[in-house]
């Protein structure tokens, strides 16, 4: 980029509707800044794109002068892949259209667009596509990863319910995608991550459910963690598909539910959400009281799009985060036990273990239907690591990666791709499974200059 002559820039510029940001400029040190903290690039440039027009120009651009290029939907990715030195970024974030077809139960989304904003359009009728826990992520890269959350029991991954997409590929042309127009793309960005292209509309399917929902928090204290978790691990297993049930054990926040002296103190809390019919959730959940004694609840009908933000106080940007991950199709005593010993040693009042569940639909579709491999996954324990001071790096790393090593024997070595940092490149084959094979085709045939490497990269072949 230093040796790029100014008029090369200028007439760069000249091409786009949206703007074109270099170091320097106003507003360049916020556009770079992404989720976790702990990610610190300085791109180039970054274009502000406005349309279909801006990528496939900013595409071209990178490709044609051999520029390292990073894709920015939600920015919220844990390794940071939004952002990379010395290159250019397309930046999506101004994409943000969602247009809701409530008769045809279809959803049209541009890739700037995070949950709360499609929930915010979809809910008006009553409406849903299952995606994440946190409606600050990106609908975009949630997606291409796979997407699940609290309705994926009962309705699938988000790859499940995607049914077409517009994605411009390394050529520069705009294609779009289904079953039937080039279904090798369209099966590859169901889970194979931003690997092939970028895409500039999803189109789902929807669902009703809402506006209400039956969910909240039940929390145990600390010391009936064993029991808690044993009889949930049993209790998910035969739970109905509508409803979801995860485990989150941290230190409690001082949620105005909790006693004053249960601040700050270890807890497991299940997390609850039910989307059948709101009459039926008391009864849906009433066996979760008896996995111990409570020490405070919030449970009860609210509406949905609530819901999806009950957890985003804890995961706002501007913090330092670091994950592990693995996926479980079981969890025996001894990894329960685990989990146990290494909350009781917290580094930090912000970290936390979760246990999310799966199984129900998103099981019962083959490996090979999407990119995304993992229909053997019952559990996906992530281990979230977060604080301020750099000066806690290397402790809370450090606990994060010996819990991650010490319960890799009870995994199945799967791994969900967005849940991967940046120092994991060894599990790239991991996080696509037995599709990675596969992927490495169709990105040979659409990518073969590995144009789109700034993510858990797929080679295509030498």
């Amino acid at each position: 980029m230093t040796t790029m002559k100014h008029d090369v820039i200028d007439d760069f510029k000249t091409q786009l509707r949206g703007e074109l940001l270099e170091p320097g400029d106003t507003g360049f040190d916020e556009a770079r800044k992404v989720w976790n903290a702990m990610i610190d690039r300085k791109p180039a440039m970054i274009v502000r794109c406005l349309g279909v027009a801006d990528v496939m120009r900013s595409v071209a651009f990178a490709r044609d002068h051999d520029l390292a290029l990073a894709v920015r939907g939600g920015g919220h990715n844990i390794a940071g892949s939004a952002i990379c030195n010395d290159g250019l970024v397309i930046d999506l974030s101004r994409m943000k259209s969602v247009r809701i077809d409530p008769d045809g139960h279809r959803a049209f989304v541009e890739p700037g667009v995070l949950l709360s904003e499609f929930d915010h359009e979809a809910q008006a009728f009553g409406l849903v596509t299952p995606l994440g826990i946190n409606s600050t992520t990106g609908v975009a890269g949630l997606t291409l990863g796979g997407g699940f959350g609290w309705l994926t029991r009962r309705l699938g991954l988000a790859v499940d319910n995607l049914l077409a997409a517009d994605i411009v590929t390394a050529d520069g042309k705009l294609l779009h995608v289904n079953e039937q127009s080039h279904p090798d793309v369209f099966w590859a960005i169901r889970g194979g991550g931003g690997n092939f292209g970028v895409v500039t509309m999803f189109e789902f399917k929807l669902h009703a459910v809402g506006p209400e929902i039956f969910g909240g928090l039940i929390v145990f204290p600390f010391e009936q963690a064993e029991t808690v978790l044993q009889r949930f691990r049993d209790f998910v297993l035969t739970m109905p598909d509508e409803l979801a049930v995860w485990a989150v054990l941290r230190k409690a926040p001082p949620l105005p539910f909790l006693p004053a002296d249960m601040h700050g103190k270890e807890i497991v809390a299940l997390a609850i959400c039910y989307s059948g019919a709101v009459a039926d959730g008391k009864r849906a959940i009433e066996a979760l009281y008896t996995f111990g004694t409570p020490c405070g609840e919030h449970v009860g009908p609210m509406p949905y799009e609530k819901w999806q933000q009950t957890f985003d106080p804890l995961l706002a940007p501007g913090s330092r985060n670091y994950w592990k991950s693995h996926n479980f199709s079981t969890l025996n005593n001894e990894a329960l036990q685990t989990v146990i010993d290494y909350v009781g040693k917290l580094p930090g009042p912000q970290c936390e273990i979760f246990i999310g569940v799966l199984g129900g639909q998103a099981n019962r579709v083959p490996a090979d239907a999407t990119a995304y491999a993992h229909r053997d996954a019952i559990f996906v324990m992530n281990v979230h690591t977060r604080w301020d001071d750099v000066n806690e790096d290397t402790p809370c790393v450090a606990w994060a990666r010996e819990f991650f090593d010490v319960t890799t024997k009870y995994a199945t070595g799967g791994v969900y791709v967005n849940f991967l940092t940046e120092d994991e490149s060894s599990r790239i084959k991991a996080a696509y499974g037995v599709n990675y094979d596969r992927l490495v085709q169709v990105k040979g045939r659409y990518d073969p200059r590995n144009l789109f490497r700034q993510n858990q990269n797929i080679q295509p072949p030498a």
